[in-house]
């Protein structure tokens, strides 16, 4: 079964972050497969590189990264969430003239465009967050 998964929640907000991660190892893990991760809302701070969870904490901008990059997922950050939250790539650093970037290479900036096609292309959503 192709599954896309929406995520609304930050790392740190809530355990639907963590739970999104959990569900998707599993899923992975039983045979399915995951169109597209979607990050909306908070839930684009789950690609910032410049999270630094508490040592006794898990990092999950890192596990995200590694489950997104060991399964080859498609992985995208709503980019008008993004832009609102500080998450930027290159392009849209230099755009806005910022500093730096922080996205994580695992995952790209669009717009919802990308949640509906994923919607119709999958054969369930599930959504993690408020």
């Amino acid at each position: 079964m192709k599954f896309t998964i929406v995520i609304y929640s930050a790392p740190c907000s809530s355990q639907s972050a963590t739970s999104a991660w959990q569900f998707c190892s599993a899923l992975l893990d039983g045979g399915h497969s995951i169109y597209r991760l979607f990050f909306y809302h908070d839930g684009v701070h789950n690609n910032s590189q410049l999270s630094v969870p508490a040592q006794d904490e898990i990092n999950l901008p890192l596990q995200w990264a590694k489950l997104i990059k060991r399964h080859q997922i498609d992985a995208v950050s709503c980019v008008s969430s993004a832009l609102k939250r500080g998450v930027l790539d290159a392009m849209e650093a230099q755009r806005y003239e910022k500093s730096c970037h922080n996205l994580s290479d695992s995952a790209e900036l669009s717009g919802l465009g990308q949640l509906i096609d994923a919607c119709i292309a999958s054969d369930r959503v599930v959504s993690f967050g408020a």
